[in-house]
């Protein structure tokens, strides 16, 4: 499920970037691994356990954002009858790191890579994560090769996973991707991804599922200020995800029969949470009748609209819920579905860059070959939950305090100036305390009035009273 995107360029030594650093070393993030850490992964990367199934004959291509070199995933898709075939190929990052050492410690601590707006703080070394595990093009790497057999409609019909060496043909990016299916120059193997991603997109819709197309923020230093912009996905970015989540479900339902497994679960939003959306719409003067249900809404929004842009950046908070739910013995979990995706789903697609992938994995394969999941994976299965938890909380304070600190950066030399926005939240015990959604630029912040209740809903000009990037605080006052 997405979190909010944000890239930031500039000069290095700008007050951004300065700021950035401070953050890192207030939320005490381990940007350097432990020199034994280095080592192990160095040592692991020149001699990683490799299988012995050769799949290098298949033409894979990963598709990634261009600046990306931790490619978790590479796909071959095919005609299969009146179907399709959909090889997914998932870096083996087993391969790579031994249970009970430094490393793989290491990654337990970590749990997940951290996302900075300026870069990102990784799950692995970078010998690994970027090079000897990544699946890069020309290189023969170890993976766990998925054979999802899909129907005419885009239906699983049959999967198969095992270990094989694959080789990645070509590295292409989202804006490529789009460019060639768009233009009709596609060769199958691409021209595929959109026609299995609107299948399965159909189905997505068919059994109520959600996935938002949030807007990735970028803010660009120009002439000593700093302009917010918004970059909206493509459809390829969409198809891709597709083919993701095709594989996620797919794992849960190798786990849930198998009877050991590690989902990603989220229970349907409470009440509360979809009256505040309901009142952030109607703020944002999107319509949203009582009649027309949620995922139908998110369907319908167009996020270059910045209106709209701005209301699927909060709709984000309905899957705060998520976790991860691990089982064994049989014993199944009360709740085995995932809200958004409307069906039972699990993480198991980017090892790279999360913990749980790895062992998701594992699990995944002793299933299909009908073996039992191997002692370490059995012994971390109760501890994944609460390091999943841990880096999920750090991946949310570090997301929260970047965009803090790039809104208060944005706006730190316009202090005093009046603008126009929403009141898309006011506090019940405060009710003069609330909410503001700007207009221009898209910004949410806080808002504090002398006394009087907040219009909730309602258009007010409010007036910036304070924006501290060292604080990463911004607070507004009704004009």
């Amino acid at each position: 499920m997405p979190r909010r995107r944000i890239r930031v360029t500039g000069a290095p030594e700008a007050s951004l970037r300065a700021a950035l650093t401070a953050l890192r070393a207030e939320l005490a993030v381990p940007e350097r691994f432990p020199p034994e850490v280095l080592a192990e992964a160095e040592r692991a990367a020149k001699a990683p356990a490799l299988p012995t199934e050769d799949a290098t004959d298949i033409p894979f291509l990963t598709i990634d954002p261009p600046a990306s070199t931790d490619l978790d995933q590479a796909m071959h898709l095919s005609r299969r009858g009146t179907g399709y075939r959909v090889r997914y190929a998932i870096a083996d990052v087993a391969a790579f790191v031994v249970p009970g050492t430094a490393l793989d410690a290491e990654t337990h601590r970590r749990a997940t890579t951290l996302y900075f707006p300026d870069g990102k703080v990784p799950l692995h070394p970078a010998v690994l994560s970027e090079g000897a595990a990544s699946l890069l093009p020309d290189q023969v790497r170890p993976a766990a090769l998925w054979t999802l057999d899909l129907d005419a409609d885009g239906r699983t019909v049959a999967v198969d996973a095992h270990r094989a060496l694959v080789r990645s043909r070509a590295r292409l990016d989202y804006a490529g991707v789009q460019r060639e299916i768009d233009s009709g120059v596609a060769e199958e193997p691409l021209a595929l991804l959109k026609e299995i991603g609107v299948l399965r997109e159909a189905l997505e819709v068919e059994r109520g599922g959600i996935s938002l197309n949030v807007p990735e923020q970028e803010i660009v230093q120009r002439d000593h200020t700093y302009e917010l912009t918004y970059r909206a996905p493509l459809p390829a970015e969409a198809w891709n995800a597709q083919i993701s989540l095709l594989t996620g479900m797919a794992a849960a339902d190798l786990m849930i029969p198998y009877g050991t497994g590690v989902l990603r679960t989220l229970p349907a939003a409470p009440d509360g949470a979809v009256g505040r959306l309901r009142r952030t719409a109607h703020a944002l003067h999107i319509d949203w009748p009582h009649h027309v249900s949620y995922d139908r809404l998110i369907r319908s929004l167009d996020p270059h609209q910045p209106r709209h842009a701005a209301f699927l950046q909060e709709c984000t908070t309905l899957l705060r819920g998520a976790g991860y739910t691990p089982f064994r013995d049989g014993e199944l979990p009360e709740i085995t579905t995932h809200a958004a995706v409307a069906a039972p789903y699990a993480h198991c697609t980017a090892p790279l860059r999360r913990l749980v992938d790895r062992y998701a994995a594992e699990i995944c394969l002793a299933a299909v070959a009908g073996q039992d999941p191997p002692d370490w994976v059995l012994a971390s299965l109760d501890a994944l939950r609460g390091e999943m938890a841990d880096g999920g909380r750090r991946a949310g304070v570090v997301e929260r305090g970047c965009v803090d600190l790039i809104e208060a950066a944005l706006l730190e030399d316009r202090v005093g100036e009046v603008f126009d926005g929403w009141v898309v939240d006011v506090e019940e015990r405060q009710p003069a305390v609330g909410t503001v959604q700007l207009e221009s630029p898209a910004i949410i912040g806080r808002i504090e009035g002398d006394g009087a209740p907040l219009p909730l809903g309602e258009r007010l000009r409010v007036r910036l009273t304070r924006a501290d990037p060292a604080a990463a605080t911004v607070r507004f006052a009704p004009a």
